[in-house]
C-alpha cells in the first residue's frame, strides 16, 4: 500500500513515522518550545537527523478546550516554517482544519493536509469547505480524523456506546464522500481520532481493535503521543490520581506506537522520534527473524 501525497508516493510497506512540529505557544506536550519559527524550523532538522520520514506542522492547539486562532495568526505561524521545511526532500503535512490555511499551505507546496475535522469546518464561509480545497488539487494527501464535538466542548460529554463501529462508520462515509467529489482513494489516510471526544476506555478499545478498520482499505495513522490516557493508565500508583506528567509520557507512548503498528497502523505521528524509531527497528528485527 502506498500514500499519494503532492510530492511523493508514500510506501507503507514498512510503518512510517510523522514528526510532530507545533508551532503554538499553548501545546498541551511542548508548552511553546518552538513557537518561535527559528526554534521551530531547528525542530525539523532535528526531528529528521532522529529518523522522522514525514513533518506535521500545526499552527493551532487543539487540546481540550484550546482557544480559536485566527487564520491570519495561524498563517503567520505556519508560513516560515512551511517554507522551509519543504526544502527538506521529505514529504510535509500541515495541520489544519481552516479551507484558507490549507490552500496556502497546498500553493506553498505541502504534501498533506491533516485535518482533525475532516474537511468538515466551515467556520463563518459557509460556502467554503476543506473538501473543495483537496478536490481542486490534483494529488495533494488527507487525512481524515474523527473527532467527537468540538475541541472546546469534546472532552465535556465523550461518545456513548459502541466507539470502534461510530468511529468506522464515520470515516467510511466521510472517505467516500471524498471520493465521490472525484478524490483517489489513494490519496485519503484514517485517523481514529484517540482523545478527540472519547474515554481512557474508548481510547483503548479503538487501540485494541484498530485492526478493525483495516477492510476499509486506507492506510491507518495512529496519533498515541503522549495523550493523556497514557498517563491515566501508565500512573505508578493510585496515589498519583492524576496520572504522569505529559513529560513523563515517553515509555508509554513508545509502547502506544508499537501496538498501534503491530494493529495495523502504516503511519504513527510522534513528538519523541528517535525513541519510535529505535523501538519500530528492534520491531522489524524480530519480525525479520520469525
Amino acid at each position: 500500500m502506498y500514500w499519494q501525497t503532492s510530492r511523493f508516493q508514500i510506501d507503507l510497506s514498512r510503518p512510517r513515522v510523522m514528526g510532530i512540529v507545533n508551532v503554538t505557544p499553548d501545546s498541551f506536550s511542548d508548552g511553546g518550545r518552538f513557537a518561535t519559527g527559528d526554534a521551530a524550523i531547528a525542530h525539523c532538522e532535528q526531528l529528521l537527523k532522529d529518523g522522522a520520514d514525514l513533518l506535521d506542522i500545526g499552527g493551532e492547539s487543539t487540546r481540550p478546550g484550546a482557544p480559536v486562532v485566527s487564520v491570519e495568526e495561524e498563517l503567520a505561524r505556519v508560513i516560515p516554517v512551511l517554507r522551509f521545511a519543504v526544502t527538506l526532500g521529505v514529504p510535509v503535512s500541515v495541520d489544519t482544519y481552516k479551507p484558507a490555511v490549507m490552500q496556502a499551505a497546498l500553493d506553498l507546496g505541502a504534501d498533506i493536509i491533516n485535518d482533525v475535522w475532516a474537511l468538515r469546518w466551515q467556520g463563518d464561509q459557509r460556502d467554503v469547505i476543506g473538501a473543495q480545497v483537496v478536490k481542486t488539487h490534483p494529488t495533494c494527501g488527507v487525512c481524515l480524523m474523527h473527532m467527537h464535538r468540538e475541541p472546546q466542548t469534546m472532552q465535556m460529554a465523550p461518545m456513548d456506546g459502541d466507539v470502534v463501529a461510530q468511529v468506522m462508520h464515520f470515516l467510511q462515509q466521510t472517505a467516500q464522500q471524498l471520493e465521490g467529489l472525484g478524490v483517489d482513494s489513494k490519496r485519503i489516510c484514517l485517523d481514529p481520532g484517540i482523545g478527540f471526544g472519547k474515554t481512557v476506555q474508548q481510547n483503548f478499545a479503538l487501540l485494541a481493535r484498530q485492526a478493525e478498520l483495516l477492510p476499509l482499505g486506507y492506510p491507518i495513522l495512529a496519533g498515541w503521543s503522549r495523550k493523556s490516557s497514557l498517563g491515566a493508565v501508565a500512573q505508578a500508583s493510585a496515589a498519583n490520581a492524576g496520572g504522569l506528567d505529559v513529560q513523563e509520557r515517553l515509555v508509554p507512548s513508545v509502547t502506544a506506537a508499537l501496538l498501534a503498528v503491530q494493529n495495523g497502523a502504516g503511519i504513527v505521528r510522534v513528538h519523541d522520534v528517535k525513541q519510535t524509531v529505535q523501538a519500530l527497528r528492534v520491531l522489524a528485527a524480530t519480525q525479520a527473524a520469525s
